[in-house]
């Protein structure tokens, strides 16, 4: 019986370390925030709940209504590796725009997703 039980707490626990290192980066916050409406920002950021390999980690900014027009900015991962951050190399105009990022984190793992806001 206590063999019984031990083998099944070794079970769960051996699928409790499986699927925590089978977990991928998620999107924490972004600021500006999704969808909120904002002042042009000097500087977009990105905070995820791993640390990110910077080689394969970046965003791109992009103009919908413009037929998808990118705007440069040019992303850097921060000391702690959880955070990716831009800076627009103009300002932006008022409109809508969308952060469309990639991240990568060490175990090799690739996620990515959008964030939208408005300068207004």
């Amino acid at each position: 019986m206590i063999r019984h039980h031990l083998g099944v707490a070794v079970a769960a626990a051996t699928l409790l370390v499986a699927s925590q290192a089978a977990a991928h980066a998620k999107l924490v916050s972004s600021n500006p925030a999704a969808n909120a409406t904002v002042a042009a920002p000097k500087i977009i950021t990105l905070t995820f709940s791993e640390k990110l390999v910077p080689a394969f980690s970046k965003f791109e900014v992009v103009m919908p209504e413009h037929g998808g027009m990118k705007v440069a900015v040019k992303t850097t991962v921060s000391k702690d590796g959880k955070s990716l951050t831009g800076a627009p190399t103009a300002a932006l105009s008022a409109g809508a725009y969308k952060v469309v990022w990639t991240a990568a984190t060490a175990d090799g793992h690739k996620v990515s997703g959008e964030v939208a806001f408005k300068v207004g």
